[in-house]
């Protein structure tokens, strides 16, 4: 019998990749002797790199190195080499679209009904919006498709050793007593959802501070943060790339923040996450939560949202939801 070649094209951001990995799992119980290969960004590749159920990665930077007409040929050729059985393409992408069709895959599975799908032949599965579904079970149709059987929607992020231990090194040399709980804080969204503003996340670490450990993770520093906290002890900063990040949040005993890509990570490890979420559908803890592990949701109302939201979830600051109850959960947790 033919080996099923199948490749799964994942070229979005830290959440949807990781949301992902219970559809690679799926993939590889269902068809155990199949070459699964993921075509990602290569910003989100040390998401993947020590995945077991993946045989391959292929990296595609649509706006950087495979950029352009000749880059997407050059392309399209690595691909028709691989002699693909089936392509899955969760997230609806014009490029991908043709760039499997050209590469000669004969079964190609989409979502929704968009032109380009119709033109390319594609098969899809629909993309009805149904508000007690969660993303990564939508992701899971495509699998559905090629009979893959329903198996946990359960993240999973895989660390080596090396990683892990240089992560204890990092956070050692900062200073954090790595015996002891970690708070993790992460303040900043890119406005991409509803978020605290950072004042709200200066006064949590002051009052957290008093008994605990608490590191701030951040994309790049925040003077304006390490100033308002410039006297306090045990308050940490650290600046990690991704694959860092991963092995970091891999070390906290919590991690506190909006539902940014951050928490998906720290659930894909089995760590406690306490999330902020609005009540809005496209952006609700139903829709969008952490998946497989301990984790408590503070949501706003529905009231708060009509009457004082801004109406636009990306400056949306979810001043309803009260510091007090975030750090009752965040000690809950700890015990």
């Amino acid at each position: 019998m033919k080996q099923k070649r199948i490749l799964l094209i994942r070229p979005d951001r830290v959440g949807d990749v990781i949301l992902t990995t219970p559809l690679i799992k799926g993939i590889k119980e269902t068809f155990p002797d199949c070459h699964l290969t993921l075509m990602i960004n290569p910003k989100t590749k040390p998401l993947l790199e020590n995945n077991p159920n993946i045989d391959k990665i292929i990296l595609d930077d649509s706006e950087g190195d495979n950029k352009g007409r000749k880059e997407f040929w050059n392309q399209v050729r690595l691909l028709r080499k691989e002699n693909f059985t089936t392509g899955l393409m969760p997230l609806p992408r014009e490029r991908h679209a043709w760039m499997m069709f050209f590469a000669l895959i004969p079964e190609r599975i989409g979502v929704g009904k968009i032109l380009y799908e119709i033109l390319t032949g594609m098969k899809t599965v629909p993309k009805t919006y149904i508000p007690l579904r969660h993303e990564a079970d939508y992701i899971y149709d495509l699998g559905r498709k090629i009979g893959v059987i329903d198996i946990p929607l359960i993240p999973e992020l895989f660390l080596s050793e090396k990683e892990k231990q240089s992560a204890k090194l990092q956070l050692q040399e900062i200073g954090i007593d790595i015996s002891k709980p970690i708070i993790g804080l992460n303040p900043i969204s890119g406005g991409s959802v509803p978020n605290w503003t950072l004042k709200n996340y200066i006064e949590l670490a002051k009052r957290l501070n008093e008994s605990n450990q608490v590191l701030f993770i951040l994309p790049n520093a925040n003077p304006q943060l390490q100033n308002e906290l410039a006297n306090k002890k045990n308050i940490f900063y650290i600046s990690p790339n991704l694959k860092e990040l991963v092995a970091i949040c891999n070390q906290l005993s919590v991690l506190f923040s909006s539902s940014t890509g951050t928490s998906h990570i720290a659930s894909a490890l089995k760590i406690k996450t306490i999330t902020l979420y609005c009540p809005l559908n496209t952006c609700s803890a139903t829709h969008w939560g952490t998946l497989g592990n301990e984790t408590i949701n503070h949501i706003a109302t529905d009231k708060y949202c009509h009457i004082q939201c801004s109406g636009n979830p990306k400056t949306c600051t979810l001043d309803e939801i009260q510091l007090d109850d975030v750090i009752a959960s965040i000690i809950s947790s700890l015990k």
